[in-house]
């Protein structure tokens, strides 16, 4: 009799358990899922994250429609020597807005290599399109107000996704503000016909040097917001580090063909990739987890300095 109750109970219960198996897996999930939003929410370097990720989204959805097939079609037309002089005229305007802020933070040295590298582009460069300084040992160093406001001890913020520009944080949002009002491009021409133009230009050339990049981030990225929040930290409390303790941003000559260099070297490699496959990423977002540092979080992929609304027309 015993027996007979053991199997039938044994029975019932092997019936039953594919469902309460599912059950099991699904209430699993369901607080796993939980677990890992109140962490993301309870995120101190991140308190704004709902807006953030809304804002991020938004940037994508914008880089996906426009940005990234505008980018596209430029970089199949335009030739990359042609490209890297776009890259390194901007360039040049960038390095003025860098030295500006080495002489704010009382880097002398640094203040005059970028005086000396502005000086000789512009004349033996033909206005910045020949890198004739880094050839000569005068690299890049690129510095914003961002940087400044945090080298006298302001403290950085939360982190903070700007509309377009992407991840940044409230210092730094600040410092971009800045940079964009005294954008060297300003005061170049009174013309804001060409002033807007030589930003959309700007704007389109970052975007194609970075197409190689985003794909790689897109492929590699489980949660695209993360990675980029977490890199961007991570990456900026090494540059506020170096700011103020040893004076300066390391140059070398991995900086000599500034930021197009990397994403050259990346794009020649997938030039025959570019007319099928480009994954997408926003203009200013970028780059999972690298733990959060302590330090304020900062400015985005796309720096004062370096960014297409550094150009923008001032009001």
């Amino acid at each position: 009799m015993e027996r007979k109750v053991t199997s039938v109970l044994s029975v019932q219960t092997a019936q039953a358990s594919p469902g309460r198996l599912f059950q099991c897996t699904a209430i699993g999930l369901a607080l796993a899922t939980g677990l890992l939003a109140g962490c993301a929410t309870n995120n101190p370097q991140d308190p704004l994250q709902p807006y953030n990720r809304a804002m991020f989204k938004i940037n994508q959805n914008v880089d996906k429609a426009v940005l990234k097939p505008v980018a596209k079609g430029y970089k199949d037309v335009v030739p990359i020597p042609v490209r890297k002089g776009v890259t390194n005229f901007f360039g040049n305007l960038g390095d003025v807005w860098s030295m500006a802020n080495d002489f704010a933070q009382g880097h002398v040295v640094e203040g005059l290599n970028g005086f000396m590298r502005v000086g000789v582009n512009t004349v033996f460069g033909v206005f910045g399109v020949l890198d004739i300084s880094s050839e000569m040992g005068l690299y890049k160093q690129p510095n914003d107000f961002g940087l400044t406001l945090a080298r006298y001890g302001i403290d950085s913020g939360p982190y903070f996704v700007l509309p377009l520009l992407g991840p940044s944080t409230i210092r730094d949002a600040a410092g971009t503000g800045v940079a964009i009002y005294y954008a060297p491009f300003n005061y170049t021409t009174n013309n804001v016909a060409v002033r807007n133009s030589a930003t959309v230009l700007q704007l389109v050339n970052t975007r194609a040097n970075l197409l190689s990049t985003t794909a790689l981030l897109e492929q590699i990225a489980l949660d695209p917001y993360v990675f980029t929040r977490d890199a961007f930290l991570q990456q900026r409390k090494s540059q506020v580090k170096a700011v103020r303790s040893e004076g300066m941003l390391s140059p070398g000559p991995l900086d000599s063909g500034g930021e197009y260099s990397d994403a050259e070297a990346v794009g020649q490699a997938s030039n025959a990739g570019d007319s099928g496959t480009q994954a997408e990423s926003i203009p200013t977002a970028a780059i999972s987890s690298a733990t959060p540092s302590q330090e304020a979080p900062a400015t985005p992929s796309v720096s004062p300095m370096a960014s297409p609304a550094a150009s923008v027309a001032r009001p």
